[in-house]
């Protein structure tokens, strides 16, 4: 093997039944790893994934896990499985599944009572992150460095946003408002119905979406943070703007249709679900990513041949202070404490 390379392991996807997690999991797969597929719907994870021409009936290569990420006893049931059949530990997880559902008139709920967009994006990926630590922490994969094998930690991976981050242009965009958690009202008060944001205002079902993911990546810092004596490497990403995939499938249909060629021809941002997936799996894979604390990207412009770069965050995402309530809030709305 060359130098600084690392052997395939074993990761667990969420959300792969079509865009960005199908194409990551195509990406670990040609590269020799072992995926294992978290989704609502297993069998449709499954024809998704035959669709593209990955391997069925073949454990060792792909295995589909049924797992609804805004149900914390779903959540809870499917960690529990996936432990018990595993018979190393997980090398990777990556928390990529997400729902937008910008044209809600009022909040949809989980089965616990939370905002669908919190409980699914947030506390559903906190939830199972936390369930596998342990498993997580056992993970030593190997790695060449150029004249002997050493072993590596395993790697907790987010997907986040631009538009979660006020240090880019897209995380100020004012429609319907920039992610933004306020005082944390919302999640003092329990997040159940009449509540449905997290600063505790009125609900807007897009800054929902945004605010969620500005957890997501939250999480990310603070895992870094209280963990950073831990054999395990976390880190966030935002691989591009995918406008393609079927996360803006509840925007209008005129939306649908030119936003995609907006980033193309405009903003220069729009990146392939193809891309996209394998920027996931270099996240996952490639020693140069084994650094812990890092929001990755690769520019609001996409260039031939651009390479990957720590992206600056914004105060909302490293406040200590705040990730530390978010963090204690969570734990208590997900049954941790």
């Amino acid at each position: 093997m060359a130098s600084s390379q690392a052997a395939p392991g074993t990761v667990l996807i969420t959300g792969t039944t079509s865009g960005v997690g199908l194409y990551a999991t195509k990406a670990l797969v040609d590269l020799g790893w072992r995926v294992i597929t978290a989704n609502r719907n297993s069998l449709r994870a499954e024809a998704a994934a035959i669709k593209l021409g990955l391997p069925s009936g073949r454990p060792s290569q792909l295995q589909h896990l049924q797992m609804d990420l805004s149900d914390l006893d779903s959540v809870r049931e499917g960690t529990k499985k996936l432990l018990n059949a595993l018979e190393k530990p997980l090398d990777a997880l990556v928390c990529n599944a997400a729902v937008y559902l910008p044209r809600l008139r009022a909040p949809r709920r989980s089965a616990q009572g939370y905002e669908i967009s919190m409980a699914t994006n947030h506390f559903g990926h906190f939830l199972l992150i936390h369930l596998l630590l342990d498993n997580l922490r056992d993970s030593a994969r190997p790695v060449w460095k150029g004249a002997s094998w050493g072993e590596e930690g395993a790697r907790v991976v987010i997907l986040g946003t631009v538009t979660a981050n006020y240090k880019e242009l897209g995380g100020k965009i004012p429609i319907p408002a920039p992610a933004d958690l306020g005082s944390l009202d919302g999640f003092q008060q329990g997040f159940r119905s009449p509540i449905s944001m997290a600063s505790g205002k009125r609900f807007k079902p897009g800054k929902a979406y945004k605010d969620s993911k500005l957890c997501n990546m939250i999480t990310t810092q603070e895992l870094h943070r209280r963990y950073k004596d831990s054999p395990i490497l976390f880190s966030s990403l935002y691989p591009g703007c995918v406008a393609n995939t079927k996360l803006f499938r509840n925007t209008p249909r005129i939306f649908q249709i030119l936003f995609p060629w907006f980033q193309k021809l405009i903003t220069g941002g729009f990146v392939s679900q193809s891309l996209a997936g394998k920027r996931v799996a270099q996240v996952v894979a490639d020693p140069d990513f084994a650094l812990s604390g890092v929001h990755w990207s690769w520019g609001n412009r996409q260039r031939k041949n651009g390479r990957q770069f720590s992206q600056e965050l914004s105060n909302r995402v490293t406040d200590p202070l705040t990730a530390s309530k978010v963090w204690d809030f969570s734990m208590k709305l997900v049954g941790l404490a």
